[in-house]
């Protein structure tokens, strides 16, 4: 009797953190590697520790407060069902809503860093297409990430803008990049995915052609940009190992789908690519 009330507990404490805590790790990488480059060559330029830090702090809670609050109005995958269940939503919802709104209320206080509404409002805008898509069945599944993305990877141009007092064409570089990363990173999760039992090249490369046929399109346009100086040249370095990984795959041998083992890598190669872009923006 025991324990069974112990697995009753257990099972029940493991719901109320679902309910509260983000449980797509993919998001956590599109968010926090276009956050940490917009902070890395944002700080670099002027040193603003303070704001950065608010920054930081107001960008994860409100990232968070998605969840609780997608459960207590049932449109997330769980649902607060219980008095107990809505109650920890709440709460969560308030406490990561207080925190956000302080933070951007000290940014924003005395009419600065006031760029940060029409960043936001992009963000919306993002979240709502997003929405509007995954409502459109499982075929616009990647199309509504894609849009998604859009909005997580804003923290970039955001985090750029709060450490230099200025939004510069190099914080739309670092948005564009960033979503351009995420992008092929959301493609070729999709494609390995929806390729888990191709076996050899040719069935790989019926399923997604147009994946492997983008990779030196996209790095052919990477050199132009750069020759016409609308891109610092070491911004090129950041994109080649995913472009790398993305081509070889059509090459490799048949092996078994691990979903888990493919989203720690892709998580690798997200950070291996914000350091990369960092380094990059900083010194040029």
């Amino acid at each position: 009797m025991t324990e069974a009330s112990d697995a009753v507990r257990a099972a029940q404490k493991t719901r109320r953190r679902a309910l509260i805590v983000p449980r797509e790790h993919g998001a956590w990488g599109l968010l926090l590697v276009p956050l940490f480059t917009g902070v890395v060559v944002g700080f670099a330029s002027e040193h603003r520790i303070w704001p950065l830090l608010l920054f930081t702090v107001a960008a994860l809670s409100l990232f968070w407060l998605r969840t609780p609050v997608e459960s207590l109005i049932g449109a997330g995958s769980l649902t607060a069902n219980t008095n107990e269940e809505r109650r920890t939503a709440l709460v969560a919802s308030v406490l990561l809503a207080t925190v956000a709104t302080a933070c951007l209320t000290d940014l924003m206080w005395k009419g600065q860093d006031l760029w940060l509404l029409l960043l936001g409002g992009a963000v919306a805008l993002a979240l709502l297409v997003q929405s509007v898509l995954r409502g459109r069945g499982r075929s616009w599944r990647m199309a509504a990430q894609l849009a998604g993305a859009i909005g997580l990877t804003c923290t970039a141009p955001a985090a750029y803008y709060i450490g230099t007092g200025r939004l510069t064409e190099r914080a739309f570089i670092l948005w564009a990049a960033n979503w351009i990363f995420a992008g092929n990173q959301i493609h070729f999760v999709q494609l390995r995915i929806h390729s888990a039992r191709a076996s050899n090249f040719g069935e790989k490369f019926a399923r997604g052609k147009l994946f492997l046929l983008a990779q030196p399109v996209f790095f052919a346009a990477l050199v132009i940009a750069s020759f016409w100086r609308v891109l610092p040249p070491l911004v090129i370095v950041a994109f080649v190992p995913a472009l790398i990984r993305g081509t070889l795959w059509f090459f490799r041998k048949a092996e078994s789908l691990d979903v888990r083992s493919l989203g720690w890598s892709e998580m690798k190669h997200g950070v291996v690519f914000g350091v990369l872009l960092a380094v990059a923006l900083v010194y040029s």
